[in-house]
């Protein structure tokens, strides 16, 4: 029957479909290279390519977005036109298809669409709030999104919030997040640095405290541990040569490392005194892990990156050195199996 139905259509209709076919696979194909990075295999992007545990990407720029509020440069002049997308704020998605779980790394304000597209990318249900959020620390761009579990949007219910000593007692005393904790919108699980919290019997994470100006918390990063991959995600420190541990050492201990890459250049941020936001600039962290063998700076993800940052910009001669010398920068909706 079904040869019979083939045979019916006229030649010139199958060689119009065929060329349909492949031209629509050929832009599938250039819109989703361009998101891949090249040095590294384990990278997908289709969410029905979402198996077993997995991190996504969910945001890459820094606390204030991009466009930047009242930026006036080149930078950001187009982006308020016509906006990109895939500038989200830093934010770390995790999948566990297995137990039907997912995690956020960041409460971020981008948080309902990081949300949704983490549940896509799960599988899961739209308006599934995550298993847990686990928070680095209280400057605006990694905790405000929490506002969206409150009785003014979401009214969630115990939703689980891993923070730090002093990251949970700026939530439960200062309003309006007080108020997300009386009214048990989210629910506070503590984390101590060093210390392991085990979300399933394949999957570990760990807080590591790192050096960040601290005004209302401790800031952390966190170790990732899957069934075969583990990552490190850095999204904000000051200096390398602050930190008491060694960053080449720890870079070598994981698969994947998630650092911060918030300036590439002291040129970029000509009009702020640098002392006020320091960050390690993407040269310096160049030049640091500059003697690595390549194998070990492919393991290496710059993200957190500000708006003015031109690493954002795909075709930057920047960011075509960062990905020639042999590290990799984050891109949003990347996909990384762990």
């Amino acid at each position: 029957m079904c040869e019979n139905i083939l045979i019916m259509f006229p030649k010139e209709l199958w060689l119009s479909l065929l060329i349909s076919v492949l031209l629509l696979s050929c832009n599938e194909f250039v819109e989703k290279t361009d998101l891949i990075q090249q040095n590294d295999d384990s990278l997908v992007l289709e969410s029905d390519q979402v198996e077993g545990v997995s991190l996504v990407i969910l945001g890459t720029v820094q606390d204030a977005g991009s466009p930047q509020i009242a930026c006036q440069k080149e930078c950001c002049k187009d982006l308020f036109e016509n906006p990109d997308y895939t500038r989200k704020v830093v934010s770390l998605g995790l999948v566990d298809s297995k137990n039907r779980a997912t995690y956020l790394f960041e409460a971020t304000p981008d948080l309902p669409s990081q949300m949704e597209r983490l549940n896509q990318f799960s599988k899961s249900d739209l308006g599934k709030v995550p298993d847990g959020i686990f928070l680095t620390h209280a400057h605006m761009g990694h905790y405000t999104g929490l506002m969206y579990f409150g009785k003014e949007a979401m009214n969630a219910h115990n939703v689980p919030v891993y923070a730090m000593p002093r990251m949970q007692s700026f939530l439960e005393t200062n309003g309006p997040w007080s108020q997300l904790v009386a009214n048990e919108n989210i629910a506070i699980r503590p984390l101590l640095s060093g210390g392991e919290v085990q979300l399933s019997d394949e999957i570990y994470v760990q807080p590591i405290l790192v050096p960040h100006r601290d005004e209302y918390s401790e800031t952390v990063g966190f170790i990732i541990k899957g069934p075969s991959k583990s990552a490190l995600f850095i999204p904000d420190i000051d200096k390398w040569d602050k930190w008491e541990k060694d960053i080449i050492g720890m870079i070598k201990q994981v698969d994947y490392a998630f650092l911060d890459a918030t300036f590439y250049d002291a040129e970029e941020i000509n009009n702020r005194d640098i002392s006020e936001i320091p960050h390690p600039f993407v040269v310096e962290s160049m030049e640091k892990f500059g003697d690595l063998p390549i194998e070990e700076k492919e393991k290496i993800y710059f993200i957190h990156f500000n708006h003015t940052n031109p690493l954002l910009t795909k075709g930057s001669v920047q960011r075509e050195h960062v990905l020639k010398v042999g590290y990799n920068i984050a891109d949003f909706e990347m996909v990384i199996k762990m």
